[in-house]
């Protein structure tokens, strides 16, 4: 009888600590459910926001929300007709999915000619608030309307602040060069007719009787004249502040330093080639089918490069940085091999919306570079065969090796 009594004191306890513990459980169940319940009205609150409408960005070059299939299928109401999960693993990767051998993956890809879908680096919210961004027919929520009309402003005032510096910036570059022409023609022109008139009264009047004032004046005269002759003569087929107006207006600063875009994307052969190159249309297309309004000009330049595009027609870009036909230069032994940033001889292009010629280019300038740039000359497999400066080097003899002690002052280098 006790041993009976004590089994079912035994059985009793157990049952009750099973209960306690499924009662643990399941608060622990209800806690978590009203956690997710929460994350989830988190996550509808923080839907379609302005980063859905950027991510969407990449969606929009295959994809009409409400409209004609373009290379894929329209997204209206795609919430609707598959899970959300499914659609998080195809955006992320729909050519796991067509390997996978999943139907509507397969059938969809034979549907669109063969043409997948590139695989795409966003995270599960992500994927998630575009997707709320596509139920909300492509509109950004309320609640951020304002903030992105404020941050438009800004855009808007700032663009317009960096026009005027910009305008400013040409004014008084174009002031600093007009000057500079005008005082060396001025000049010119007064020393002339200094000269004719002390002549004149050497020769016929015989004003002033001292001849040795004649003499130095005319000696004076000739110098000046043969100065202003010689420095025009050497600016002959160079062009410093050279500043042409383009076929489309490219800001280097809007796609160099906002946009943080390489030099080397469209000046692909800097580093391989005699030419730095213009990037073909096809380049531009690359970001412009995608954008196709700019902060500042909106449509108006970037319809040339669609207008340009559809008729086959290269863009007739004008070039800045000339040197004369009797001159070699090869942007691959400077860039490659020299090391050179591309600022060092072009300026910082990357702040200019227009580009300027900001040095002269000339041969003294070009010289000066060599004497004083120290080549990267150890570990640079271009000058493997300057053996005996490669042993100086190692010895200690020479301490830096600059382009002038390669050869870059000789004159056949650059002309031959």
């Amino acid at each position: 009888m006790k041993n009976s009594f004590e089994s079912t004191t035994i059985s009793i306890s157990i049952m009750t600590r099973t209960l306690f513990t499924l009662q643990g459980n399941l608060r622990k169940m209800i806690v978590l459910g009203l956690m997710g319940l929460i994350l989830s009205v988190f996550n509808y609150v923080n839907a379609q926001t302005p980063e859905a409408e950027k991510n969407f960005q990449q969606c929009k070059a295959c994809h009409n929300i409400d409209g004609p299939k373009l290379i894929g299928p329209s997204l209206a109401g795609i919430t609707e007709r598959l899970d959300t999960a499914y659609l998080i693993r195809f955006i992320r990767n729909s050519g796991e999915l067509i390997q996978s051998g999943d139907e509507y993956a397969v059938a969809l890809f034979k549907e669109y000619n063969n043409i997948p879908m590139p695989p795409h680096d966003l995270t599960d919210e992500q994927i998630i608030d575009i997707l709320a961004y596509i139920e909300n027919d492509g509109k950004v929520a309320d609640e951020y309307l304002a903030q992105m009309e404020d941050a438009a402003g800004g855009e808007a005032e700032a663009a317009a602040q960096r026009q005027a510096e910009l305008k400013d910036r040409d004014l008084k570059m174009a002031a600093m060069e007009r000057d500079a022409n005008r005082n060396f023609g001025t000049t010119f022109l007064i020393t002339l007719v200094i000269l004719l008139v002390s002549l004149f009264d050497l020769f016929v009047t015989k004003v002033i009787k001292a001849t040795f004032v004649h003499k130095i004046v005319v000696l004076v005269a000739l110098i000046v004249i043969g100065e202003v002759v010689y420095k025009e003569a050497a600016a002959l087929g160079r062009q410093q502040y050279y500043q042409p107006e383009q076929p489309i207006w490219f800001s280097h600063e809007i796609h160099a330093t906002q946009n943080d875009i390489d030099c080397l994307y469209c000046h692909s052969s800097a580093e391989d080639s005699k030419s730095a190159g213009i990037p073909s249309t096809n380049v531009c297309m690359n970001c412009h089918n995608v954008v196709r309004k700019g902060t500042i000009t909106g449509t108006t330049e970037i319809d040339k490069i669609y207008e340009a595009w559809n008729s086959g027609t290269p863009v007739e870009w004008i070039r800045v940085h000339n040197l004369p036909d009797h001159v070699y230069f090869n942007h691959s032994q400077h860039v490659n091999s020299g090391k050179l940033d591309c600022a060092q001889c072009h300026g910082e292009v990357e702040k200019m919306d227009v580009v300027m010629q900001v040095e002269d280019l000339s041969m003294g300038w070009c010289l000066d570079c060599h004497r004083t740039t120290e080549v990267q000359f150890a570990d640079n497999d271009f000058f493997k065969s300057y053996e005996r400066m490669h042993e100086q080097f190692k010895n200690g003899k020479v301490k830096k090796v600059t382009a002038d002690m390669l050869g870059g002052g000789d004159c056949m280098k650059c002309h031959y």
